[in-house]
C-alpha cells in the first residue's frame, strides 16, 4: 500500500493497483474536491477520496458526494443508442439513430421552419458544454428556441444581482473568507441539507461568535442553528426584506456614506420601506415582532456580514424582487465589496453559475451578453464564423417553450442533460406537451422520465468520462477531469452535438476535435462581456486551484472580491431595490386551505435521475412524504405515516405523513427528488415572474384528506 500525500499533514491511501486521479463532484455548487479512486487494470471506477486541499471545502464531503462515483459503471447505464419502435425502445447503431434525427429534424424545418426545432439545455454539464448547446441551437439548427433547467433554479438570483449590482455572480466573496463575517442573514437556504459542505465556515464563524439569522417557513437544521429564526409564510420574503430595512433606517443602521457614494434610489427605498413597521410585517409575513426587531438589531449591529439566499427566495412569482430587496439590504449595511462581507446565494446544480452565463439561455450570448443587442451579436457572429443576420431571435423561456409546443409552433426538442418531466412545475401540462411532439431526442446515461417520452435516447458519457470546466457558487472556474473513457457506445455531449451539426449541414462549424479546443474558443466569446473569461486558461487553473471571473487577460489576477470600486451598471453605482410587496400567485381559501411548499433532502439530488439509482441514498430515503405540524394533521385525524392526498388546481398525488414540529401550522412541505405519480410537481404553480420567467414553485394553495 502507497501514500498519496495531497497536504502536509494529511494523507489519501491510496491501494495498490489503484490511482488516483483529481476531480470534482457532480452534484451542486460547491463542486467538493475530490480524488476518484480507478482500477488500473479493469479502468472501472471503485471509490473516492475526499481532497484535503481544495480550499473551499477542504476535506469536506456529503452523502451523495461520496457515493457519486457510483452512477459512472451502473447497470442501469445506457450504452447503446435506443430508437422507440412500436411504442418500445430497441437498440440501435449510432448510423441509425443519427439518420432517424436528421431525417425528422430536416423535414419539420422544412415543413414549419427553423423554429419548428427547440433545445432543452441543462446546467450539470461543463462550461464548454453549456456554451455548445446554445451554439449547437442557433448555429447547428438556426432555431431561437432554445433554453435550459437553470430558468427553474437560479435564474432569478441571476435577475435579481442584474438589477441592483449590474452583474450576476452567485457570491460576491470568496468562501473561506465566509469564517470572519460577523452575522449571517439566510433567506430560503436549507443550507446544512442542501450545501451540507458549506457549514463547516459557518460554524468556524459561530466558534469566533458569529450570530445567525435564517428565514424559513420551516425549522430546517440550518434554522435550528440560528441566533433568530423567522418562520415567514410562504411567498413573503419581500415584506420581510422591507421590514428589515425599515428598521436599518429608522434605527440609524445605514452605511450613510458608502450609501450617498455608491448607491441610487435611496430616497425612493426610504419612501417605500416607511410602512413596513414591525407591527405590519409581521401581520404580512406571520413572524413575531420581537423576532424581527431582534433580527434587524444583530444584522444592523454586525461590523462584517453576509446576505444568504437560495431556492426558497428565488422560486417565486416575485423572486426577483426578494433578490433584490435582500441584496439592498447588504448594500445599506455597506458590506458588498469588502472583506468576509456582502450577498452569496447558495448554487443548485454544480455549474449552475457557468451554465447561465454562455449562451444557452433563450436571451443570452456568452459572456452574458444579450441577444437584443445588435454590437454583441456582431461580437460573437464573428466568433462563431457567421453573418449577424444569420442569428435567431430570442426565444422563450423553458416553462414558455410547452406552450409553444401546445400551440403546434415547435414541433421537435432535443432535451441535453435535463429532466423536465420531473423538474417542471404543473407536469401534466408538461407530459401533454412531450406527447404532442412531432418528434423528441433526450442525450442521457440514464433512460429518466423525460427520455421514456423520446424517439431517439442518445447515450450520454457522464462527468467522469469528460473533461472541461465548471464555475463553482463563488465564480471559480475549476477543472472536471476525465477519469476514464466513456462507457459501451456512450460519448460526451459535445460529440454528440458535432455528429448532428454535421448532418445538418454545419458541420464546419462544429468540428471539434477535444475539448481544449471548445475552451479556446469558449474564452473568446466571451471577451469584453460582463461575465469574461478570456484570462482563465487550464494552465492557470492548475496553478491557481481554479481562477475567479471576471478575468479579462491572462495577467489580469482573477475577481475573488466583486465591486471593491465600482459596481456593474453603467454609472459604476448600485440600484436599491424601492419594490412594495405582492401577494403569491396563490394564496390558501376555503377550497385550498394551506399552503404546499417544495425542497431538497441531503439524500437526493435535483430529479433524482442519479440519486434514485444509488442503493445507499435510496435506503437513507426511498420516497417523498408530506411533513406536516401535529396541529394540523389533528384536523384531519391524520397519523404518522398515514396516507394522505393532496389536491391543487394542477393535480393530485397521495403520500405518507411525517409529523413535526419544525414546519408552520398552516404550511405542509414534500421534497421534490421523484417522478411520475410521485413527483410533487405534479401539484406546483407555474406562474412565472415577469423578468426571470421563473416559475412559483414554493408557494400554491392545497388541500388535505386522509385515504386508506
Amino acid at each position: 500500500m502507497t501514500e498519496f500525500v495531497v497536504k502536509p499533514g494529511v494523507k489519501n491511501i491510496q491501494n495498490k493497483g489503484e490511482k488516483l486521479i483529481t476531480t470534482h463532484c457532480c452534484y451542486c455548487g460547491m463542486q467538493c474536491g475530490m480524488h476518484i479512486r480507478v482500477n488500473e487494470k479493469s479502468g472501472k471506477v471503485v471509490g473516492v477520496e475526499p481532497r484535503y486541499d481544495w480550499p473551499v471545502t477542504l476535506g469536506k464531503m456529503c452523502p451523495k458526494g461520496v457515493t457519486a462515483y457510483q452512477t459512472v459503471d451502473h447497470e442501469e447505464r445506457i450504452k447503446t443508442p435506443l430508437i422507440k419502435k412500436n411504442g418500445k425502445f430497441v437498440e440501435s447503431t449510432w448510423e441509425e439513430a443519427l439518420d432517424l434525427i436528421e431525417k425528422n429534424f430536416k423535414r419539420l424545418q422544412n415543413e414549419h421552419g427553423k423554429d419548428a426545432l427547440s433545445v432543452f439545455g441543462g446546467v450539470s454539464m461543463t462550461n464548454e458544454k453549456c456554451y455548445l448547446v446554445g451554439k449547437y441551437a442557433r448555429v447547428g439548427l438556426g432555431t431561437r428556441y432554445v433554453d435550459y433547467n437553470g430558468r427553474f433554479c437560479m435564474s432569478s438570483a441571476a435577475g435579481g444581482f442584474m438589477k441592483t449590482l449590474g452583474i450576476d455572480r452567485g457570491s460576491t466573496l470568496p468562501w473561506p473568507e465566509i469564517e470572519h463575517t460577523d452575522c449571517f442573514f439566510m433567506a430560503g437556504s436549507n443550507t446544512a441539507e442542501c450545501h451540507p459542505t458549506s457549514i463547516q465556515w459557518l460554524w468556524k464563524a459561530r466558534d469566533k461568535g458569529a450570530k445567525m439569522i435564517v428565514a424559513d417557513p420551516r425549522e430546517t437544521p440550518t434554522a435550528r442553528i440560528a441566533d433568530v429564526h423567522l418562520d415567514l409564510r410562504s411567498g413573503t420574503d419581500s415584506a420581510l426584506a422591507n421590514g428589515i430595512m425599515h428598521l436599518l433606517v429608522r434605527e440609524g443602521y445605514v452605511d450613510e456614506t458608502y450609501v450617498n457614494e455608491r448607491c441610487n434610489n435611496y430616497e425612493e427605498l426610504k419612501a417605500s420601506v416607511a410602512k413596513f413597521t414591525p407591527e405590519y410585517t409581521s401581520e404580512i409575513t406571520g413572524v413575531a415582532v420581537e423576532k424581527i426587531i431582534k433580527a434587524a438589531h444583530i444584522y444592523g449591529q454586525s461590523p462584517r456580514s453576509v446576505v444568504m439566499f437560495a431556492r426558497g427566495v428565488e422560486q417565486q412569482k416575485k423572486g426577483v424582487d426578494n433578490v433584490s430587496l435582500y441584496t439592498s439590504m447588504a448594500l445599506l449595511r455597506g458590506q458588498v465589496g469588502k472583506f468576509a462581507s456582502g450577498v452569496a446565494t447558495f448554487t443548485g446544480q454544480g455549474n449552475g453559475q457557468g451554465g447561465r452565463e454562455h449562451g444557452q439561455k433563450a436571451d443570452a450570448l456568452p459572456g452574458y451578453r444579450k441577444i437584443d443587442n445588435p454590437e454583441h451579436v456582431k461580437y460573437v457572429s464573428s466568433v462563431w464564423g457567421i453573418d449577424p443576420s444569420e442569428m435567431p431571435k430570442a426565444g422563450v423561456s423553458a416553462y414558455e417553450m410547452f406552450d409553444e409546443i401546445q400551440a403546434g409552433r415547435i414541433k421537435a426538442m432535443h432535451v441535453i442533460c435535463s429532466n423536465p418531466a420531473v423538474s417542471a412545475p404543473n407536469n401534466n401540462y408538461i407530459w401533454d406537451g412531450f406527447n404532442k411532439l412531432d418528434f423528441m431526442v433526450v442525450s442521457d446515461f440514464f433512460l429518466s422520465e423525460t427520455a421514456e417520452f423520446a424517439d431517439v435516447v442518445l447515450p450520454a458519457a457522464t462527468w467522469a468520462e469528460d473533461e472541461g470546466t465548471t464555475t463553482n457558487l463563488e465564480g471559480r472556474v475549476i477543472r472536471i477531469r476525465k477519469v476514464k473513457d466513456p462507457i459501451g457506445e456512450s460519448k460526451p455531449d459535445w460529440e454528440i452535438i458535432n455528429l448532428i451539426a454535421e448532418r445538418m449541414g454545419k458541420g464546419k462549424y462544429f468540428g471539434y476535435k477535444n475539448v481544449p479546443e471548445i475552451f479556446e474558443e469558449f474564452r473568446l466569446a466571451s471577451k469584453g462581456g460582463k461575465a469574461d473569461y478570456y484570462g482563465i486558461t487550464y494552465d492557470r487553473i492548475e496553478k491557481e486551484d481554479g481562477v475567479f471571473w471576471p478575468c479579462p487577460s491572462e495577467d489580469h489576477p482573477g475577481t475573488p472580491t466583486m465591486f471593491i470600486d465600482k459596481f456593474g451598471t453603467p454609472d459604476g453605482k448600485a440600484n436599491l431595490a424601492a419594490v412594495e410587496w405582492e401577494e403569491p400567485g396563490e394564496v390558501s381559501d376555503i377550497e385550498y386551505p394551506h399552503t404546499l411548499t417544495t425542497g431538497r433532502v441531503v439524500f437526493h439530488y435535483l430529479s433524482g435521475t442519479q440519486t434514485r439509482r444509488t442503493k445507499f441514498l435510496m435506503e437513507q430515503c426511498p420516497e417523498p412524504y408530506v411533513e406536516m405540524h401535529p396541529e394540523l394533521s389533528t384536523r384531519y385525524n391524520i397519523q404518522d405515516g398515514d396516507n394522505v392526498l393532496l389536491t391543487t388546481r394542477r393535480g393530485s398525488m397521495t403520500v405518507k405523513a411525517r409529523l413535526t414540529k419544525a414546519i408552520r401550522a398552516d404550511h405542509v412541505f414534500i421534497p421534490y427528488h421523484w417522478g411520475k405519480e410521485l413527483s410533487v410537481n405534479q401539484l406546483t404553480n407555474p406562474a412565472l415572474d415577469p423578468t426571470s420567467r421563473m416559475p412559483e414553485f414554493k408557494v400554491c394553495a392545497v388541500n388535505l384528506k386522509k385515504v386508506n
